[in-house]
């Protein structure tokens, strides 16, 4: 697939691996429309961008899910390229039974999985009608085995593994819909610090690894200590 003169849309995309996304491909000469919930932050991102522009909005929200596919589409219509980047994950302690753990593991589920169906689904129509288009699923190394520490998170990042593998198989058929699917370890991100993150890898990391995948074509794109799961896909 090609990495420069794309338009590329990233959820998530104002802080952490979304931004580290953005750095990547703008510098290779894409365009670059990046989304979060606010937007202070949002016009921060852009002003570490070139080539960028950004949509505000909750994807995990249905209004604005809607909102954002529509004005997506019709103000940027040469967008061809999707990465579902934005997540929740939570502290999730099984063992206390006054931890709201169905209440937290809905919310993961809505974030990391439903919405991005949801999404996913709504820009469908547009994707395939474009020459060269791809959506890119960020999961975890967390699909390959969960832990007492985010166990409700894995669940719905097997959840989307699962889901995107499916998608794929769904489009094996059109040479011009790729979907990838990107396996980040623990990244040193303001979303992971709860757990530790500063021992993880940098964001550009899982960026460099995307960005070396969609030149070979590589669907699943294992970054880190992921890499020694490769047996498992």
């Amino acid at each position: 697939m090609k990495t420069t003169n794309n338009t590329i849309f990233i959820s998530g995309g104002s802080a952490g691996i979304g931004l580290a996304f953005a750095k990547k491909l703008s510098a290779a000469g894409n365009k670059v429309i990046i989304n979060g919930r606010n937007e202070e932050r949002l016009q921060n991102a852009l002003k570490e961008l070139d080539n960028a522009v950004a949509i505000q909005g909750d994807l995990s929200v249905a209004e604005d899910r809607i909102r954002i596919a529509k004005e997506l589409t019709t103000q940027y219509p040469e967008v061809n390229i999707i990465i579902n980047n934005a997540g929740a994950a939570f502290m999730n302690d099984l063992s206390d039974s006054k931890n709201n753990a169905a209440e937290k593991a809905f919310q993961e589920i809505n974030t990391n999985y439903l919405s991005v169906i949801d999404f996913t689904q709504l820009v469908l129509p547009h994707l395939v009608q474009q020459k060269d288009a791809a959506i890119v699923n960020i999961t975890s190394i967390a699909v390959f085995r969960g832990n007492k520490y985010l166990p409700t998170y894995s669940a719905s990042k097997a959840a989307l593994h699962l889901y995107t593998q499916g998608l794929r198989d769904s489009f094996e058929e059109n040479p011009n819909l790729n979907v990838y699917e990107v396996y980040p370890p623990l990244v040193n991100t303001e979303f992971s610090a709860e757990i530790g993150g500063a021992n993880g890898i940098p964001p550009s990391e899982v960026a460099d690894e995307l960005f070396l995948a969609l030149e070979k074509n590589q669907f699943d794109v294992l970054v880190g200590e992921s890499k020694k799961f490769a047996d498992k896909l």
